[in-house]
């Protein structure tokens, strides 16, 4: 999701690496620490997260002053490679909690024990809809957002041309050539526009879907920042390397991304999305197991659910506050709301076909 910098160098995903990363295959962060660097000192609370993390400075500044912690934040890469060093290091974490695990990898966190039961002081203000792991308290609802294609509104009205609007739209010949995505085993984007697939088609017939949409031409490309940025025409990123694809798996929250970083900035978005096309993305952050310093880590998640950091996430990184009350920005409700109906999937669902889902998936495209 969206971080505030340039356009054309936004990380606005929650890429993965490859989900079998080996032991060998993962390097520590250099600016990481052991439990004991953070432990000695109680007064400091560390944030392990994806590098897509963002918090407006006041905002923190007044949760430091107020509890007496200092916030140090560890960004660990993409949110696949955060979450994989996390599990591999949970004997010895880096920090004391983590954000950034979404529902698409939810179980894969809990399985492997990565985090320990903390019921936030908030968490009765958590919409219901975002609520799992209810009997643990493993983990706490921080934000959402929905995977979609988005779609450049100057190439449809140029060509006279109405967009999709749904999954199957996409398998018209009309849209030969014009969608691109990203890798399913690479992109967490890429991920979510799967599994909202094999929501919509249901385990058996996702497959054929994905047939029919490789013969009208999609194409896949490792992650979002090349998609986005590169591929879609309809970004500022893709205008400047002449990207031909109207057509890309993106975020409902993108378009408000392009009027936001804009300089001047246009009246409404540039681009559209196709509300029949979209998955649910969830993130959520827990206290890490054998965290150094369990109390400044259970004030820290306490505060991600107040509506001061709720209200802060959405022109920083581009998603919605899953707290009841909490106000979003008018250019989220006019030019990316959340999707009416957008497909979901249990996070058992997830857990149960995931690896499975994604192996097809790339013998059936890919090859």
């Amino acid at each position: 999701m969206h971080t505030k910098k340039p356009l054309n160098g936004r990380p606005h995903t929650r890429k993965l690496t490859a989900v079998a990363v080996g032991l060998g295959l993962v390097t520590l962060s250099a600016c990481g620490s052991s439990t004991g660097d953070h432990a000695a000192d109680s007064t400091t609370v560390t944030l392990v997260s994806h590098d897509s993390w963002a918090v407006s400075k006041d905002v923190l500044a007044d949760f430091e002053k107020r509890s007496g912690y200092t916030v140090r934040v560890l960004k660990d890469g993409d949110a696949g490679q955060a979450v994989n060093k996390a599990i591999l290091t949970k004997d010895n974490p880096q920090g004391d909690v983590f954000f950034g695990v979404d529902n698409t990898l939810l179980s894969r966190a809990l399985d492997n024990g990565l985090f320990q039961s903390y019921q936030a002081k908030g968490a009765a203000t958590v919409e219901s809809r975002y609520r799992v792991d209810q009997g643990k308290h493993r983990v706490t609802p921080i934000d959402t957002g929905d995977i979609c294609v988005n779609y450049d509104k100057a190439y449809f009205s140029k060509h006279r041309l109405a967009p999709p609007t749904s999954f199957a739209d996409l398998t018209d010949p009309a849209y030969k050539n014009l969608l691109v995505t990203e890798n399913a085993a690479t992109s967490s984007p890429g991920l979510g526009f799967l599994l909202g697939t094999a929501a919509e088609y249901g385990s058996g017939g996702w497959q054929s879907y994905w047939k029919k949409l490789k013969a009208n031409g999609v194409k896949v490309v490792d992650g979002w920042e090349q998609a986005y940025n590169e591929e879609f025409s309809g970004s500022a990123g893709g205008k400047k390397a002449k990207g031909d694809r109207p057509l890309v798996v993106s975020y409902a929250s993108s378009p408000p991304a392009e009027v936001v970083y804009a300089d001047p900035q246009p009246a409404t978005a540039p681009t559209g999305v196709a509300d029949g096309t979209c998955f649910r993305q969830t993130e959520y952050a827990g206290l890490l197991s054998n965290a150094g310093n369990t109390k400044g880590g259970k004030a820290l998640i306490d505060f991600l659910l107040t509506k001061e950091f709720q209200q802060d996430m959405p022109l920083n990184m581009f998603v919605y506050p899953v707290v009841r009350g909490a106000q979003v920005p008018s250019v989220f409700t006019k030019d990316g709301p959340q999707a009416e109906d957008p497909e979901t999937m249990a996070p058992e669902k997830i857990a149960a076909n995931r690896d499975q889902w994604v192996k097809s998936w790339t013998s059936l495209v890919l090859k």
